[in-house]
């Protein structure tokens, strides 16, 4: 078994086609057939399915998958941190629940680089795709919390998907709303008075359980609830509706603009913001450099 023959079997699993992924690695297709074939007698395993419509994993292939994209990723890690001046780009990717001071964080690493120098890839999405993200290596890194009531399950989801949360800071909870909203001038805010007020909560799809909510105190009873997918629909129904949402309170005026204002909830409760990695797997240099930045907020905080 070869490093070659598992970045065969990944991208592979990737295009779905034996012919395009010859393309892609600079191989004849006879090649490449030839490679699958002696690594899957050399296991003694049917690794892939093959159709009139492409190739597709077998069930023991997709189980043999998760361990090729780890050793692929690691020899990638290897080779930036130790290939010298003419290795090839540095590549970071990172998904995020909608955090705004995590897009700045990304813009400030991005800063920090020649566009020649990297290649970069950033999704604010749903809890459960960064969840995804990070278990199939579509990210390097997740960006989300964990709270009292969260945290038993999301951990336990963690852990069966061989994935690791790493704790940055920990914060209060604060109401995130319009600086033109009837509450925005309060030190504190009581729950009881954001009643007649629309609570903002992002969608999450058909993985919609409070687990997976992006807003802690998800639980709690609302008057109206009104479910967005983006941050921008989110600040419009802020300045248009009198809407909140519960959040960290950390803002970033350069990237939402100064019309918004976090003040502090009256409740006891926290949250914990981290990251989410591979199991066993050191960050690269960029995922570094990114989590140096993100301690910075909770410095701040």
């Amino acid at each position: 078994m070869t490093l070659a023959q598992l970045t065969y079997v990944v991208k592979i699993a990737e295009t779905k086609s034996m012919n395009k992924a010859a393309a892609e690695l600079f191989v004849s297709q006879p090649a490449l057939s030839g490679a699958i074939r002696e690594l899957e007698e050399e296991i003694h395993t049917n690794l892939f399915i093959r159709t009139n419509r492409g190739v597709v994993l077998t069930a023991q292939g997709e189980e043999f998958l998760s361990y090729a994209r780890q050793m692929v990723e690691l020899n990638k890690l290897v080779e930036e941190r130790y290939a010298g001046e003419k290795q090839a780009k540095k590549r970071f990717s990172v998904s995020m629940q909608h955090y705004s001071f995590a897009v700045e964080a990304f813009i400030k690493l991005a800063n920090r680089y020649a566009p020649d120098e990297f290649e970069l890839a950033v999704h604010e999405t749903k809890t459960h795709e960064v969840i995804d993200n990070v278990k199939n290596y579509r990210s390097e890194l997740g960006i989300l919390y964990l709270n009292d009531f969260n945290e038993k399950v999301l951990k336990k989801i963690f852990l069966e998907n061989e994935l690791e949360f790493i704790p940055l800071f920990t914060c209060g909870i604060s109401v995130y709303l319009s600086k033109e909203h009837p509450l925005a001038s309060k030190k504190l805010i009581q729950f009881e008075e954001l009643t007649d007020y629309p609570c903002l909560s992002f969608e999450q799809g058909d993985k919609n359980s409070f687990y997976f909510a992006e807003e802690v105190l998800s639980t709690l009873e609302y008057k109206q609830i009104i479910k967005v997918d983006d941050r921008a629909t989110m600040l419009n129904l802020m300045t248009g509706m009198n809407g909140y949402t519960l959040c960290s309170g950390i803002i970033c005026e350069e990237l939402n603009g100064g019309y918004y204002v976090s003040v502090p909830l009256d409740t006891e409760d926290t949250m914990t913001i981290g990251y989410l990695k591979q199991k066993n797997m050191p960050p690269s240099i960029l995922g570094e450099e990114y989590i140096e930045i993100l301690k910075e907020y909770g410095a701040l905080n």
